[in-house]
This record gives structure tokens, C-alpha cells and sequence, in this order.
């Protein structure tokens, strides 16, 4: 058998967020600490929007670790105002990245008295984010830091400002010139309860993550993803970005996703919502995201028709959703997280593996690995695989997602498993 490389568990702990405003919009502080701990959240994804304040941002980081991506937000357009509150976290070590302004399809931008985004010229926008990535680039502070690209939706440019490009490369034909950098990561918002879906399906949140899906097989509907954004355009001109080869590569973050519980005519109930989210971070990962940012930690009081998508409901009690991202997160963090310098790899296959069952392999320390399996089939049924270990594990321990944090079976000397797999993760905990 060849050996599976494995990726590190810190980084995929890691890239585990959600969009909060922390302590407005109905949010207390308090409450964000509490939250953060339960579920198992590393980083946060918000901007100045709203008079959100990097002290209470601070406060946050020093009673959980979470970290923070800081952005423009919906309408903005104040570098200073943003490279002054990114330096506050930088100081204070809590700062991952800086981003630029939110879905500028729905929210224009006025930048240098020219207004840009959503049916008016994107030059604007453009503009905005090249400065912003010059700003960050020349600040002793910050030029260390990535910028995420604006906040999805660069699909949508009434006309080519090049922002389906992290650099505009030679010969693009776009109104910015050749060699602008926006960017040094892609930024998508890959809702997995996009419209065109046209009802809850088997593999949702591996479609949504899949970086070059162009239409889902089978069903001809297609996601906000990253193909349109930066292969080709989903909206406008349909503008050309990214080969499919290319946009395997491109460096990616996802800064919104998730899904509202009553999507798909009452499909989605609050189980599925859970295991969907679960599953996504699982499917973002696997696919090459840096991080992901669900949408959102605690549903908001003040947007109407929002009021399903959080963790946590308005009352701050837990949905099935916490419950379930809790587990998973403590299952793999049950003896404190440890990070390895480099990763090895581990043997094993899958039989009767189907086109819905996905796997990834992580490492904690020396000789003690996890393998994830989840399946994706969402409107019923099940798979029953085999697991084959190349080296003989001395311990195997099996967890459930959805049971809880308790062992559901412990296996000693033993390189072959049979497992049922239906639509939530299981995860191995496997010591060599």
C-alpha cells in the first residue's frame, strides 16, 4: 500500500471560524467566551463594522486563543481606520489576516468619489482592495500578514476590474493594469444552501467545497463557489479567470458558508443543519482551505430572515450544531492540542468506498494518528466499508460525532475495521 501523507491536526483545528460581532448586534462578550470554548472555534472573521472594538477583540483572544481576520466589512472603505485596528491585534498577537471590503455585489463601495460594486463599474473596488494590499504590503507591522481578497463575489463585475486575479497576469484585458496584486488569498462565499441546488442532496458540502466544480453531476445546478469567481464569472460579462489546473493551487479562504435550518422546503432540519456543518469544515479542509469562516456564531437580532443559520440561537441556547462541532473538536483536542513540526504519512485503504464517503488523515504527535471519515448522504441511506491498515495499530479508537466525546469502541492489534457510515463524521484514534 502507499502511504497516506498526513496533514497536521493544529491545522485543521485551526481553520475552524465563524463570523461574530462579538459583543454587539446582540452578541455579549460573556456569552462569544463561552461560545468559543464549547464549540471548539480558533478564529473569527469580522471587520469595524458595526463599532466593533479591538479591546473587547483582545479580551476574547486572551480567554479562548480565537484569532481574528479583519476586514473592510459591507461598504467600507477606510484603509487607515483598518490598518490602525489590524496593528492593535498584531500587537497583541491575535491577528491572522486583513481583508477587503464585503460582497461589494450587494454593498457598493465610494472610494476616491468614485462609487463602485453592485451594477456600477468595479473599477472602484478594484482600486480599493489593490490599495489596501499596497497599504498592508508597506506597513512594518503588518507586511507579514496575508490579505484575503475582497469578500466574495468578485464573480459578480459588471466589468473586467481583474478581481477574479490574486495578480492581474499579462494579456488578462482587464481595465486595471497587467501585474496589480490584490491579494494573497482567494476569498469565497460558497453558501452550500444556494438556490440553484433546488433541494437538499447527497455530497452538498463536498460539491460546495469542490474548487473546480463548474455544475453539480447529476443535478445541472450550480453553487456561488470558487469556480465562478475566479474560473469563470458567474455573473456580468462572465468574464475568464483561472484554468481549471490553476485554480487547484490557488491559495484559498472561505470568509462565509453555512446554511439556515427550513432551507429545501423544510429539508434542513436542525439535525441536518448540524451535520451539514460538521461536515463542511471537513469538505473545506480536504479541499485546501486555509481557513473557514461559518456564517455564524450566534444568530443576529437585527437581520431579518437570518435567524437560523448560527450555532447558538438568539436565546444563546446551543443548537444540535454546537453539539456536534463540540464533539468533534474535543475528540481530537481531548489531551490538549500539540503541534509537530513535519507530518508522516500512513497506510491504509478503503473498501467499497463510495463517490459520498470521504476520509482525511491528521497527526497529533509521534505515532498517534486520526482518520476522519464522513459521509455525505444526506437524504438517507448508508455505507458499510472496510478499513485496512498497512501497519498494525496498537490501539484503535472509534468516535462518534454525533453520540458525544465517549469512546463507542476500543480495538487493540487488530489492522481491519468494518464501519456503517450514513451522513455525519466518524472519527479513528490510531497509536502505532
Amino acid at each position: 500500500m502507499n502511504k497516506t501523507k498526513a496533514l497536521k491536526l493544529s491545522d485543521f483545528l485551526s481553520s475552524i471560524g465563524t463570523n461574530s460581532a462579538v459583543h454587539r448586534r446582540g452578541e455579549s462578550l460573556e456569552n462569544t467566551i463561552e461560545f468559543t470554548k464549547y464549540a471548539g472555534i480558533k478564529w473569527f472573521r469580522l471587520g469595524y463594522e458595526g463599532e466593533i472594538e479591538t479591546s473587547k477583540l483582545i479580551e476574547l483572544h486572551k480567554a479562548t486563543g480565537a484569532m481574528f481576520s479583519y476586514g473592510l466589512a459591507s461598504g467600507g472603505a477606510d484603509i487607515p481606520r483598518l490598518i490602525k485596528g489590524a496593528e492593535e491585534l498584531a500587537d497583541a498577537g491575535c491577528l491572522i489576516a486583513l481583508e477587503g471590503p464585503n460582497e461589494p455585489n450587494n454593498w457598493s463601495v465610494k472610494y476616491k468619489g468614485e462609487e463602485g460594486g453592485r451594477n456600477y463599474s468595479w473599477r472602484a473596488v478594484a482600486e480599493l482592495q489593490s490599495d489596501l494590499y499596497k497599504a498592508v504590503k508597506s506597513n512594518p507591522k503588518l507586511k507579514n500578514y496575508p490579505v484575503f481578497h475582497i469578500g466574495g463575489e468578485s464573480g459578480a463585475q459588471t466589468d473586467n476590474a481583474g478581481l477574479q486575479y490574486l495578480k492581474i497576469p499579462e494579456n488578462a484585458d482587464t481595465i486595471m493594469p497587467a501585474g496589480t496584486i490584490y491579494a494573497d488569498f482567494a476569498n469565497v462565499h460558497n453558501y452550500f444552501c444556494h438556490p440553484s441546488v433546488g433541494g437538499l442532496i447527497d455530497n452538498l458540502t463536498w460539491h460546495a467545497a469542490n474548487p473546480t466544480l463548474e455544475t453539480i453531476p447529476g443535478n445541472g445546478g450550480k453553487f456561488d463557489n470558487f469556480y465562478g469567481n475566479y474560473g469563470k464569472m458567474w455573473g456580468g460579462g462572465h468574464f475568464d479567470g483561472y484554468s481549471t489546473d490553476e485554480l487547484i493551487d490557488l491559495p484559498r479562504v472561505t470568509t462565509e458558508t453555512g446554511v439556515t435550518i427550513g432551507t429545501f422546503g423544510d429539508a434542513v432540519t436542525e439535525d441536518i443543519h448540524g451535520k451539514t456543518i460538521v461536515s463542511m469544515y471537513l469538505s473545506q479542509f480536504k479541499n485546501n482551505y486555509k481557513y473557514t469562516a461559518l456564517y455564524i456564531l450566534r444568530d443576529r437580532i437585527d437581520e431579518e430572515g437570518n435567524q437560523t443559520f448560527g450555532l447558538f440561537t438568539p436565546q444563546n441556547t446551543p443548537r444540535k450544531a454546537a453539539h456536534y462541532l463540540h464533539n468533534m473538536t474535543h475528540i481530537l483536542n481531548m489531551d490538549g492540542e500539540k503541534n509537530i513540526d513535519s507530518t508522516g504519512g500512513f497506510g491504509y485503504t478503503i473498501n467499497n468506498i463510495s463517490e459520498t464517503v470521504h476520509d482525511l488523515l491528521l497527526q497529533k504527535t509521534d505515532g498517534e494518528f486520526y482518520i476522519i471519515l464522513w459521509d455525505e448522504r444526506f437524504t438517507g441511506g448508508k455505507d458499510d466499508v472496510e478499513i485496512i491498515f498497512d501497519e498494525t495499530p496498537k490501539t484503535i479508537k472509534i468516535y462518534d460525532t454525533i453520540e458525544g466525546v465517549e469512546v463507542k469502541e476500543s480495538l487493540e492489534c487488530t489492522n481491519t475495521i468494518n464501519l456503517t457510515l450514513t451522513d455525519h463524521p466518524v472519527i479513528l484514534k490510531i497509536n502505532l
